[in-house]
Parts: C-alpha cells; sequence; structure tokens
C-alpha cells in the first residue's frame, strides 16, 4: 500500500451540453498536473442533463475516450461521472480510468426522482470497490448521499468518493451529509461538485471538499473555479479507526433484491 494518496478535485463550471469544448477547457485546466487520482464533478462534459438522447455517449464515446487519453498523458487515475447509453438505456456512470484502462465503472443507485431524473435513467444495483495503489475507494455520485445504508462501510473502504451536481439551494444538506459519512464510516470523504448555472437555470455554490475520518474538513473549495491538489495519509486513518474502534460495534443488515 502506498501510504499516501494524492488526489487533485476539478471544481469547474461548464458549458451547458455542449462536451467538446468542455473538454478542451478541462485539458487547460490539467495541464502538467502530477497526482494519482483527478476527481471530475458528475456527468462532468456536459452538465446534469436529463435529456440523455442529446447527450449520451458509448463506452467509446468521445468523453470516455478523453479520459484514457488525459490518464495515460498525465501517467494518473481519471474519475467522475457521464450520460452513457448502453443496450437502449441510459446511465449515469461513474468512470475510474487509469494508463491501463477502464479500472472500474459504478451507476448511479439513488436516481434523483425531484428532477425526473428515474424517468430517464436506469438506476445501478451494484456498489463498487476501488482497489488503487493500496487503498480502497467506494464511488458514490450525488443523490446517494442522502442515503446511509448504502454509503455504510461494511468492508473497511478507505475513502468514500461523491462527484455530484449539487444546487446551491440545498447546500446545507450537502456539507451536513458529507461530514456525517465520514464520521459514521470512519474513513476519508472527497467530494467534488460544479460551479455556475447550468441550462435550467440552476445554480451550483460547489463547496467540494476533503474531511477526514474525525470529520475535520482538510480542504473547502467553497464557490472558486479551481484545480486543488491533497496528500491522504493513511496512517492517520489506521491511528483513527485504532484507537476509536466503532466500525467493530456496527450492526449487521442485508440489502433487498
Amino acid at each position: 500500500m502506498s501510504d499516501s494518496l494524492n488526489l487533485t478535485l476539478v471544481q469547474t463550471d461548464n458549458i451547458w451540453m455542449n462536451n467538446l469544448t468542455n473538454l478542451e477547457n478541462l485539458d487547460k485546466q490539467l495541464n502538467n498536473i502530477k497526482t494519482d487520482i483527478i476527481v471530475l464533478p458528475e456527468m462532468f462534459s456536459t452538465g446534469f442533463c436529463m435529456e440523455p438522447s442529446k447527450i449520451a455517449e458509448t463506452m467509446d464515446g468521445l468523453s470516455v475516450l478523453w479520459m484514457l487519453k488525459t490518464s495515460k498523458r498525465l501517467n494518473c487515475a481519471v474519475c467522475g461521472s457521464l450520460s452513457i447509453q448502453e443496450k437502449n438505456k441510459y446511465y449515469n456512470r461513474f468512470l475510474f480510468v487509469t494508463p491501463n484502462g477502464i479500472e472500474a465503472t459504478y451507476d448511479k443507485k439513488h436516481l434523483f426522482t425531484f428532477g425526473k431524473e428515474d424517468e430517464v435513467y436506469t438506476p445501478g444495483k451494484k456498489l463498487t470497490t476501488i482497489h488503487y495503489k493500496g487503498w480502497k475507494i467506494k464511488p458514490f455520485v450525488c443523490y446517494d448521499l442522502r442515503f446511509p445504508v448504502w454509503s455504510r462501510n461494511t468492508n473497511h473502504y478507505d475513502l468514500a468518493l461523491y462527484v455530484a451536481n449539487w444546487p446551491a439551494n440545498r447546500s446545507f444538506a450537502w456539507n451536513s451529509l458529507l461530514t456525517a459519512r465520514a464520521i459514521e464510516n470512519m474513513s476519508y470523504v472527497v467530494a467534488v461538485n460544479r460551479i455556475g448555472v447550468d441550462g435550467n437555470e440552476i445554480k451550483y455554490h460547489g463547496d467540494s471538499k476533503v474531511i477526514d475520518p474525525l470529520g475535520e474538513t482538510l480542504i473547502d473549495l467553497k464557490e472558486s473555479k479551481t484545480v486543488r491538489q491533497i496528500s491522504l495519509k493513511i496512517n492517520h486513518l489506521e491511528k483513527v479507526r485504532d484507537k476509536f474502534k466503532f466500525l467493530e460495534d456496527k450492526d449487521e443488515f442485508k440489502f433487498k433484491d
């Protein structure tokens, strides 16, 4: 295991439903970055759009190919979610890409019914654990954050990773729930949200952040358009869990099919 994990958080605005321009802008922001993982927001190349027939890509589409190319160029992992079409269905799919290819995917489980996401996208059914540089990483997408059972740390993952398009008018919930997930699961939490205003006139405040297993905020990007880096230490996580063995007292449960 690597003692440290270097992450780059990309909090950015985007041009509504314009993947080419958004990817070009990301290239400028990520020029010569040195890191282990680049974390991008939910639907980072289009915005959170409920017209997948107009924006969805296949797994060999422009945005996926950009992730593969960027990963190789910068020699790091790249992750974020995209609108993906597969077998006549649409998914809000998180991808974790390394220079070796697509290492893992996760389809958003909790679709945002308030925004009618459930009417056009198909929910995922399975959690995913990513093993990278000796770290165990659990990816989630936006609305998943509201459901603590889905984020439950049953296998001692080290890092919960949330990518989102979380609106400004619910930022209090975003900030509160992220802290709660870190504390209750005794894990690092890394959360990347967007800023700006989308094509539906919804405003986003960003508030991307990194929280340690004690609930302390290590980075808070507020409303800025920025790229920030941080190094997480596994020994800090191990010391916290060794001192406070709360996860050993967890209740058992099973998901129903």
